[in-house]
């Protein structure tokens, strides 16, 4: 006899919101922030660039979870795709065989990507991606006959990832509780043309920041280092766009010191800045470049660290030998379906046009918030855009990201329905599917926060 599985009564909201705060672990929330400031919001429900809670109030996602859903949410064709490839095949080992969508991925991928970019090395998320080019990186440089060229060259307030290897490269970091971290990391000055290490302005500031990249990889010897890592566009060190001159730099610096140039594409691929991948934007073809997050739109964990041929042909001339990488979950084929289902959702409703579109319009409403005391920046390229928020324009000094300002604007957004992240920077960065009428909602709620909280700090404002 066929058995069932028993209906469970229907839980009420607050036993929801008491089981997330006591059986949960919230990755990066501290108990404070979950048991004394109102828990974490457990949701229940998307379509489009809104969200609901178990209470039923509505929000608008304006950090796309976490520059994640780029499609939007409540997609049917994604989820229905998923459920497709589950009954028809869930799972095989990826250490030795494929799938059918895995396959087709690949190969949409290799079209897709610049240049000559054109071999997937699929793994789970966008720290896997970085752990999995670093180490390609390294083993290629090993084999080419470099084998002291293991060091890796990453840039100060990047964020790459919280695995042990991808969180060494990581410059924002807790040392007092994981280090010591990998061995053989080195961190350069950002791109940064608000407020340079070098006090230059412009694009001056992001030409001394590749010339530091070249003086590190002379400094540190350059048969001894294997890569340089960035993001084309930096969203944790603040949303700086670099120069073209900058990472044409960096392309030409790497190729005259035999180092591998891996652009992290994590938080910018699949239209997020206005182009398929950032990196088109500056002319030049990385070695390895990841990708995960809007990969699925966030339907289904995927990632991938995608390399030019003369990569993977250092394995061809030497057939016997494989990476010494394994990932159990690396290009699930259900992750594989969504991905197709979420990347044909690009081609037929043309987001990427649409992202760069809704980015100009949104660039142009933020540009009006430079009218309060404490907007001292407004940066960005398509639906990667922030604000800087700072005491003094003149003196462009930091409240600080654990400041009772931010803390309270913070606070003032999210209670007013608009999610996104309040540092010292304020993201806004929603799905490619966002409306005209959800940005001016968006602007219009950090006008009135911004307002409030100048108001009552106003004693810590300055010129």
């Amino acid at each position: 006899m066929a058995s069932t599985v028993t209906e469970r009564p229907a839980v009420e909201p607050d036993q929801l919101a008491k089981a997330a705060r006591d059986h949960v672990w919230i990755h990066s929330a501290s108990w404070v922030d979950q048991a004394e400031q109102g828990g974490s919001r457990v949701f229940t429900k998307g379509e489009g660039t809104k969200l609901w809670d178990i209470y039923g109030k509505e929000y608008l996602d304006g950090i796309s979870g976490l520059w994640v859903v780029n499609a939007g949410h409540g997609r049917a064709p994604i989820a229905e795709a998923m459920a497709e490839q589950a009954k028809k095949l869930a799972y095989v080992s990826s250490a030795v065989y494929t799938t059918e969508p895995t396959a087709k991925l690949g190969a949409l991928l290799a079209d897709m990507t610049p240049g000559d970019l054109s071999r997937s090395y699929f793994c789970s998320g966008g720290s896997e991606a970085v752990e999995t080019a670093m180490k390609i990186a390294k083993q290629v440089q090993a084999m080419r006959g470099f084998p002291r060229r293991y060091k890796i060259i990453a840039r100060r307030k990047s964020y790459h990832g919280m695995t042990h290897g991808a969180m060494s490269l990581t410059a924002i970091r807790e040392e007092k509780y994981f280090g010591p971290f990998m061995y053989g990391v080195y961190h350069v000055p950002h791109p940064d043309q608000y407020r340079s290490d070098f006090e230059l302005e412009g694009e001056a500031a992001d030409i001394m920041a590749a010339k530091y990249v070249e003086q590190e990889i002379i400094n540190q010897g350059p048969e001894t280092v294997a890569a340089v890592i960035g993001e084309p566009i930096s969203s944790a060190a603040g949303v700086h766009v670099p120069s073209k001159t900058y990472w044409k730099m960096l392309r030409e610096i790497c190729d005259r010191h035999g180092v591998l140039l891996i652009a992290d594409e994590v938080i910018n691929g699949f239209g997020r800045t206005g182009t398929m991948f950032a990196i088109e934007q500056y002319d030049i073809v990385p070695d390895i470049m990841t990708v995960a997050k809007a990969l699925t739109s966030g339907y289904s964990p995927l990632a991938a660290a995608i390399v030019r041929p003369a990569l993977f042909d250092t394995f061809k001339e030497q057939d016997t030998v494989a990476l010494g990488h394994l990932l159990t979950f690396g290009g699930h084929p259900v992750s594989a379906a969504a991905a197709l289902a979420n990347l044909q959702i690009y081609e037929e409703e043309n987001l990427v046009a649409r992202g760069a579109e809704q980015g100009v319009y949104l660039k142009g409403l933020l540009e009006q918030l430079r009218s309060h005391p404490t907007i001292g920046d407004v940066r960005g390229v398509g639906l990667l855009q922030a604000i800087e928020i700072v005491k003094s324009k003149k003196n462009k000094t930091r409240f600080g990201k654990e400041s009772e300002f931010c803390k309270k604007l913070g606070a003032l957004m999210m209670e007013r329905g608009l999610i996104t992240r309040t540092w010292d920077v304020m993201h806004f960065a929603p799905p490619l599917t966002v409306t005209t009428e959800e940005i001016d909602r968006m602007v219009s709620i950090a006008d009135e926060c911004l307002t409030i909280c100048e108001k009552e700090f106003a004693s810590e404002i300055t010129e």
